[in-house]
């Protein structure tokens, strides 16, 4: 909805979102997207706050600890990551490649497993924090262009209560703060949607974590 605020000579078409709105709503802590969390006042989305992931919530496998510090040393490893960690990827390709990998060598599974998993986690937790640090610096950016806006919106408001007014400047001065409103709203699209992003990395590593333990188990029974 746009408001016409008449001035001497000139209908001044108004942004529809209330300033003083829109300085409540969004110099929250979290953008209309979530309850703020104390702990993560950049945090903007509805899901809450993990930093970084553990492997016991996404493995049940052997433990993995060696193998985080081994895994970039096999190349075939590092070939395969790069393989199924893209999200561009399809999971079921993901899975067939690994599951493939690990059942080519039987007696070698846990092992090829291990690896296998240890670089997909240390790959898809890295993007995730990259993902999550994004999101917190975009935040802050978006704080940072709402107090922009309201100090635009105020002089907004001066002219319009001044007879004397320059209509050509009121007109510049609504159409930049018109303006200012429809970029933030675009970058708040842009989070909420980003913001399923790390849920989908957590989903990706642990379908492909189940997909790599059922692997281990088949070869075990042969």
């Amino acid at each position: 909805m746009r408001l016409s605020v008449p001035l001497p000579g000139l209908a001044v078409p108004f942004p529809g979102l209330a300033v003083l709105g829109l300085a409540a709503a969004l110099l929250a802590p979290a953008p209309l997207l979530a309850a703020p969390q104390p702990e993560a006042p950049d945090w903007p989305c509805v899901q809450r706050l993990v930093p970084e992931l553990s492997t016991a919530a996404v493995w049940q496998g052997p433990p993995i600890d060696q193998a985080l510090d081994e895994w970039r040393t096999h190349p075939e490893v590092v070939e395969l990551i790069n393989e199924i960690a893209p999200r561009r990827v399809p999971v079921e390709t993901a899975e067939a490649t690994a599951v493939g990998f690990i059942a080519a060598d039987p007696a070698e599974r846990e092992r090829r497993a291990s690896l296998l998993f240890a670089g997909l986690f240390d790959t898809l937790n890295q993007e995730r924090g990259e993902v999550i640090a994004g999101l917190e610096r975009l935040t802050r950016r978006q704080r940072e262009f709402v107090r922009s806006i309201e100090a635009d919106a105020a002089r907004l408001r001066a002219l319009q209560k001044d007879p004397g007014a320059d209509p050509a400047a009121v007109k510049e001065l609504t159409d930049r703060v018109t303006w200012q409103t429809r970029i933030f709203e675009e970058r708040r699209r842009t989070i909420r949607y980003v913001c399923e992003v790390p849920v989908l990395i957590e989903k990706r590593l642990f379908v492909l974590g189940r997909a790599m333990q059922g692997a281990m188990q088949r070869n075990g029974s042969d």
